[in-house]
């Protein structure tokens, strides 16, 4: 009896665990996302969305050719590629949850902070909630986690209220637009990419998430190739290289390590526990932001915190 009460803490199956805990991770990564355009000044949102995806793109495509190295070096059948019906939707999987998610974000920081744009990308979890909630969960066993982290947000966005706008140009109703086309672009990725991973078993998180980081990284090229700033005006700015270790770590940090996390999580979970977790992300990058102006968070962003924790639990008790 004792060792089902180890093996199995909440009641919940291993593989449940492994799901959560991978969620988790991948808000842990995807938090950094939001401090990266306050590390290095002087580059604009559309070279910071190059950046950090031509880095996940090189990533993907090196793991994939060591994959193709060493299946032939076996003597095996060469690695598996998209079809064209995968590789299009590999496109526009990435286009929603990549390349277009982050330019609006980063575009949503520049305009308005960082304070505002976490809060708004922090409704996620909720959209997805009710969305996705299985067929034969019931909403007012759903309710619990959603009025906690309904009530964290109001919390959070109370406390910061005065913080909006700062660090950013003063576009606060432009930010504001962009931040909200960001929270929809990845709601629909968070759903989109889930049934295609339950509608294609035979594509493993880590192949899935390849794709999807070659996709990016030809959509970044072509952001560039009309938006981005000059190669050689880059190189001659103060902080290039600070800027190319900022991209190629969030490249392969908060696309690509995060995007195998949710993949995972995605595999093993139902939708609305799985976008329960993303709320996650909004804790870590309220952390990571803190962190780098140098200040406490108030007690009522403690609160707000902890009420965001409360509705994990709850959540993954509404979903045992």
């Amino acid at each position: 009896m004792s060792s089902v009460v180890i093996d199995r803490p909440l009641g919940l199956p291993p593989g449940m665990w492994l799901g959560i805990l991978a969620g988790l991770g991948a808000g842990a990564f995807w938090g950094m996302t939001f401090i990266a355009p306050l590390l290095v000044a002087g580059f604009s949102s559309v070279d910071y969305t190059v950046g950090r995806f031509v880095a996940c793109g090189v990533f993907s495509v090196l793991l994939l050719a060591w994959a193709q190295f060493k299946q032939r070096a076996m003597g095996g059948a060469a690695a598996r590629l998209p079809s064209w019906r995968q590789a299009s939707a590999a496109v526009g999987l990435s286009l929603l949850g990549y390349t277009g998610y982050y330019l609006l974000l980063v575009l949503a920081i520049a305009d308005a902070g960082a304070a505002l744009p976490v809060l708004i990308i922090g409704t996620i979890p909720l959209a997805i909630m009710l969305l996705g909630k299985p067929a034969g969960l019931r909403w007012k066993t759903l309710a619990p986690a959603l009025v906690l982290t309904a009530l964290g947000l109001a919390l959070m966005m109370q406390a910061t209220a005065a913080e909006v706008g700062e660090g950013g140009s003063g576009h606060l109703f432009r930010g504001l637009v962009y931040a909200v086309c960001a929270m929809a672009s990845w709601t629909a990725f968070g759903l989109l990419n889930a049934a295609w991973l339950r509608r294609h078993p035979e594509v493993n998180s880590t192949l899935w998430a390849n794709w999807l980081g070659v996709a990016a990284g030809l959509g970044a090229l072509v952001l560039w190739m009309f938006w981005g700033s000059a190669w050689a005006d880059m190189v001659q700015r103060p902080g290039f290289w600070p800027f190319v270790a900022v991209c190629a770590v969030t490249g392969i940090g908060s696309a690509w390590v995060a995007a195998v996390l949710w993949n995972m999580a995605s595999r093993r979970l139902s939708p609305s526990l799985a976008g329960q977790l993303i709320v996650s992300e909004t804790v870590f990058g309220l952390i990571y932001t803190f962190a780098w102006s140098g200040q406490w968070p108030a007690p009522v962003q403690w609160a707000a915190s902890v009420l965001f924790v409360l509705g994990i639990l709850a959540s993954i008790r509404a979903h045992r």
